[in-house]
């Protein structure tokens, strides 16, 4: 495994690099989660790259850029282990420059959902999503379902930019309690660990009452919102594909959200349906 800390220093190397090449873009604190999306590029590529860059951009004042987990020697490791081919590291002052030209997010779906508390926030997730395209080129870019609000948004800017990258929709990994695998659940308590189960327990509710037949949005949320009283919910939404509300769920098309507060953790989750 090769590692390149230098945007310029990659642009080279990839001009050499013979074959089909997938991408992982992560921020490190890599867990099976990233695993899934890395194996599936090593399946499906002759070449992967992953890139392990906590983006500060996409963090709003406040927030948990600081203390965000880097684990960067065990990330190392844990990449040569699965096989990755070149890992791509920079440092912000390599990706960020003055004055810069910057991509935004949609004026609506950008600021709807995690957007509407976080504003900015998928400004910088795009920004360095573009960056990141430009200099690894890739075939392939994996991402995964559980942050589908911002999955979206990078599939509609890669078709709005024209950017020669297919982008590959990957599934939620979680715990075998169920807990969606996510680099933010260090933070959680033994008690709060717990707590957060209830994201999980609401979306396989209105997924039974789905399989039993209803269809109809507001019941669906009203039955999620009664397992999730002991936490502190942010939002409960559902919608369909290209993120637009619906009042039915509409079969394949449709992703049930849910983002709540365990403590001072933020967590998100969904179901596709």
């Amino acid at each position: 495994m090769k590692i390149i800390k230098y945007p310029t220093d990659f642009m080279k190397t990839r001009k050499e690099i013979k074959g089909k090449v997938g991408f992982v873009p992560t921020m490190g604190a890599l867990h099976q989660g990233h695993l899934s999306l890395i194996k599936q590029a090593r399946e499906e590529n002759d070449v992967v790259v992953v890139s392990i860059f906590v983006n500060p951009t996409q963090f709003l004042p406040g927030e948990d850029f600081e203390k965000y987990p880097r684990k960067y020697e065990a990330d190392r490791a844990v990449c040569e282990r699965v096989g990755v081919d070149y890992l791509f590291m920079p440092d912000v002052k390599d990706i960020y420059f003055d004055d810069e030209a910057r991509v935004t997010a949609p004026k609506i779906k950008g600021y709807i959902l995690e957007g509407l508390n976080r504003p900015g926030h998928f400004d910088g997730v795009l920004t360095v999503v573009n960056k990141l395209l430009n200099i690894v080129k890739p075939d392939i870019a994996y991402f995964g379902k559980k942050d589908a609000q911002q999955l979206y948004l990078v599939k509609k800017m890669v078709r709005d930019f024209f950017l020669d990258t297919e982008i590959k929709e990957c599934d939620i990994v979680r715990e075998p309690d169920g807990l969606a695998m996510s680099s933010r659940n260090v933070y959680l308590s033994e008690e709060e660990r717990k707590k957060a189960l209830l994201l999980s327990k609401s979306l396989k509710r209105a997924g039974k009452l789905i399989m039993a037949g209803e269809k109809k949005c507001d019941v669906l949320k009203k039955a999620m919102e009664e397992i999730l009283k002991p936490i502190e919910v942010e939002y409960i939404e559902i919608v369909s594909r290209d993120f637009e509300k619906i009042d039915e769920i509409q079969k394949e098309n449709s992703i049930i959200l849910v983002a709540a507060k365990v403590g001072n953790t933020r967590l998100i989750d969904n179901l596709w349906v």
